[in-house]
């Protein structure tokens, strides 16, 4: 499984620059030319659901939505609150075109689930989506139908986050919980460098004539021949 999330954010809610006003949408779908959904500060998760996901991806997916952390806190500290920390809207939408491949300039999309599985799997996340959080703060557009999607990207800022691949999943939430963190941890080490002990340990060291190999050299010769 594949999601996109744009911020469709007021820049005074996250970053100083342009303000915008905040009586106006930041994402919305039309149908028909008729407004269906809207937000107003919040994502927008762009998902798509390949052949192979399962209840696993699924909530895993979920759970990774909510707890991104991809806004300021109250200090203007970015990266810090995710949108459940700070009561946004969601919107989402059904994207199998996330699943394409090229087959040279021809995009194919035989990794993307078949409609008639896929709408309910869609309805699966929503309803997972809407029991961790608030109902009222999920909001989607109509599965399948032709849409104008309308987002006012923030930044822009838009992260694409993929499930664990098949046979690395876990169903156990502390589990996965803990995986995420090793993985927190690994990407802090590569981006602060090589750490003092690292470098220690790289660090060519002198001959000890004291050292522990010299000792057994003078006990050896003390001893009879």
């Amino acid at each position: 499984m594949i999601f996109k999330i744009l911020l469709p954010l007021p820049k005074c809610a996250s970053c100083p620059c342009l303000v915008l006003s905040s009586s106006l949408p930041f994402g919305s779908f039309l149908v028909g030319g008729e407004q269906i959904s809207a937000i107003g500060r919040g994502i927008c998760v762009l998902l798509g659901i390949s052949l192979e996901d399962t209840q696993k991806e699924l909530e895993h997916m979920v759970r990774k939505i909510l707890n991104l952390r991809v806004f300021e806190d109250e200090s203007g500290k970015h990266w810090s609150k995710s949108v459940m920390d700070k009561q946004y809207e969601i919107l989402c939408v059904s994207q199998f075109t996330l699943q394409c491949v090229l087959k040279g300039n021809k995009p194919d999309f035989h990794l993307a689930m078949p409609t008639d599985q896929a709408e309910g799997f869609y309805n699966s996340f929503l309803e997972q989506l809407r029991k961790t959080y608030r109902p009222e703060l999920i909001k989607d557009g109509k599965f399948g139908a032709y849409m104008q999607v309308h987002i006012q990207n923030d930044g822009p800022v838009t992260i694409e986050l993929e499930s664990p691949a098949p046979g690395t999943a876990t169903s156990d939430p502390k589990q996965l919980s803990k995986l995420e963190k090793q993985q927190q941890r690994k990407e802090k080490t590569r981006a602060k460098g090589p750490s003092e002990s690292s470098k220690e340990r790289n660090t060519p060291r002198k001959e000890d004539r004291s050292a522990s190999s010299g000792a057994e050299g003078d006990v050896s010769s003390e001893r009879e021949p």
